[in-house]
């Protein structure tokens, strides 16, 4: 009976100590962040502009990989969106001008994009789609950050 007793006491202690854990991590908060991007320079105001949002080097320009996406009217030859509740850490941004709003960045034969397109840090790429690190940027701060499309 003593031992089922002590057994009961110690399980019963367990889970009191475990719940407070959990409270107490629960209860913390993780401080987060907005990105704010600008694509200025918009050669006309046709379609939507879509904004990609990447925290994954592996997965950096997939379709359907991003971590956030914004879908945008266009107005005028610029547009703001804002990233929110975004953790500290590295992020990478891809943005493409969907002039027909048929939802893909269109492409030629060589896979090159028809309609325009840009990266943060605004990276030029010249052969090949550019590697996270270039354009990812270390968020620990609300930022804002300028992309100029290439058309």
């Amino acid at each position: 009976m003593q031992l089922v007793f002590l057994i009961s006491s110690i399980t019963a202690a367990f889970f009191a100590n475990f719940h407070s854990i959990q409270s107490l991590e629960e209860g913390t908060a993780v401080k987060t962040f907005s990105l704010t991007v600008t694509v200025k320079e918009v050669s006309d105001t046709s379609g939507m502009m879509e904004f990609g949002l990447y925290n994954n080097a592996k997965v950096f320009t997939q379709v359907g990989k991003t971590f956030k996406k914004i879908r945008t009217r266009i107005d005028s030859d610029s547009v703001t969106v804002t990233f929110t509740g975004l953790p500290e850490g590295s992020y990478a941004v891809c943005i493409y001008h969907d002039a027909n709003n048929n939802d893909e960045c269109d492409k030629n034969f060589f896979g090159v994009p028809t309609e325009g397109y840009g990266f943060s840090n605004n990276i030029r790429p010249t052969i090949s789609v550019p590697a996270f690190s270039e354009c990812s940027l270390y968020l620990k701060e609300d930022k804002h950050i300028t992309i100029t499309p290439i058309y």
